[in-house]
């Protein structure tokens, strides 16, 4: 295809120009809190559906209240041995061994150590030719691809003797994020998870990037630096695992593209995986109109209709909702409608052109037929106007066909990418199920 950057400036410039009209606002901290009928299966319950009502109790979940662990003002710290992550390259006038030494040593040898390991980041451009410029220090927010979280200090067990905390120290969680994703809209994920004592990993794409997209490009060399550094990682120590929870069809394809990578480099990466979690995705086909949407959606943020919930044929039945009287479901404004057409118009082109449609195809080829043999756990919504629930649950029954084991969950009335802000009390639930019942060991033994 060679660069894409002349095929996608000119027309997505126009439909820029579109968005442009319709918002002035970034995509607020929160939305109104609603109530949504869930439904839920897990292998178990293929045959029957768990329903439940829920209520947001407050404008901040408990994750919001979670702090970083403050590692090096606490003194029994020391007492505290944990992996971490591979910082060799990032050093290398230190030496070899400085990799050896790190995991061999305890946490808080250092206070420059700790700020390291708190948050280890990949900055983009050409790796720097000296040591002090590739410190997390020396990087603005805007500028991380990816960043790494430590698990949370009360998580720990700090005896060493629950082999529970200890697996879940050996495991790190990747978590893929969605277009248009920045990483504080990943914080509360990261925090989610280092609250429950694993490590956590929050990966996003620039806009530029994905606008200007080339094969082999930027954005490929960017999912090449994390897999080394994931590799590098998980082949330090023994028993090292990681789990990846993806989003919408943006990380869902950025994992299908790290799957290709494990197997091209080292196929028994794969045996490392422990679980996957799809939020809000796939839709495995190149479809236009979802690729449209998903622009659209990341171009408007909060004015878009994609995220406004939809109400479920109960509530527009009656046409009550509370107090409020419900006429329909939000329909796009005449802006959207305009940008929405040309961004369809303009996918139609793309999708079709051959180096793109090979190399989206040799992805989906992965996801669909060579997936890594781990549990999975989808999470979606009827209401999702970007990512069609009839495509969720048909990609659902080809991987149980394919004699996989998956579990998931409809949150019925929840916008895209938005299941946790607006139920983060079941949210939390099915990953804290699906992680005990089939990602840790420890805890299946236990049972």
């Amino acid at each position: 295809m060679g660069s894409l950057s002349g095929i996608f400036q000119r027309p997505l410039v126009a439909a820029a120009a579109v968005a442009a009209a319709s918002v002035t606002a970034d995509l607020p901290d929160k939305l109104s809190p609603s109530k949504s009928l869930v439904t839920c299966f897990s292998p178990e319950q293929l045959d029957s559906s768990c329903t439940s009502n829920a209520t947001r109790d407050s404008d901040s979940s408990w994750v919001s209240q979670i702090s970083v662990s403050k590692l090096s003002t606490v003194s029994f710290v020391s007492r505290i041995r944990t992996p971490l992550p591979n910082t060799k390259d990032r050093f290398p006038h230190l030496g070899h061994n400085l990799n050896s030494n790190f995991s061999s040593s305890f946490v808080a040898a250092s206070p420059t150590l700790v700020n390291l390991y708190q948050s280890a980041e990949l900055v983009k451009g050409p790796k720097p030719n000296t040591s002090a410029s590739a410190l997390p220090t020396s990087a603005s927010a805007s500028d991380v691809l990816y960043r790494w979280h430590l698990p949370e200090l009360h998580s720990l067990d700090i005896s060493g003797y629950s082999d529970c905390s200890s697996e879940k120290q050996r495991t790190v969680v990747v978590l893929l994020g969605w277009l248009g994703a920045k990483q504080k809209h990943l914080k509360k994920y990261a925090e989610l998870y280092t609250s429950m004592g694993f490590h956590a990993i929050t990966f996003t794409f620039p806009m530029a990037e994905i606008m200007t997209y080339q094969v082999g490009g930027k954005a490929e060399q960017d999912i090449e630096s994390l897999v080394k550094h994931l590799a590098d990682w998980l082949e330090d120590e023994h028993g090292k695992n990681v789990v990846f929870h993806t989003f919408s069809n943006t990380g869902w394809l950025t994992y299908g593209a790290i799957l290709e990578k494990f197997q091209e480099q080292d196929p028994s990466l794969m045996g490392k995986i422990r679980g996957c979690i799809v939020d809000s995705a796939p839709v495995a086909a190149a479809d236009a109109q979802v690729w449209a949407s998903g622009f659209s959606a990341a171009f408007l943020k909060k004015h878009s209709v994609a995220t406004k919930r939809s109400f479920s044929s109960n509530e527009l039945a009656t046409g009550v909702l509370g107090s409020h009287v419900v006429a329909s479901d939000p329909k796009p404004a005449v802006s959207e409608a305009a940008l929405l057409l040309i961004l369809e118009k303009f996918f139609q082109v793309v999708l079709n052109l051959p180096s793109v449609n090979r190399r989206l195809n040799n992805v989906v080829d992965i996801l669909s037929s060579r997936p890594p043999s781990c549990p999975q756990l989808y999470i979606y919504s009827s209401a999702d106007r970007v990512i069609p629930s009839v495509s969720v649950e048909l990609f659902i029954e080809q991987q149980r066909r394919m004699g996989l084991e998956v579990r998931s969950c409809d949150f019925v009335s929840t916008p895209h990418v938005d299941h946790f802000r607006n139920n983060p009390q079941l949210y939390t639930t099915q990953l804290t199920h699906f992680l005990e019942d089939c990602v840790l060991t420890c805890c299946r033994r236990l049972s």
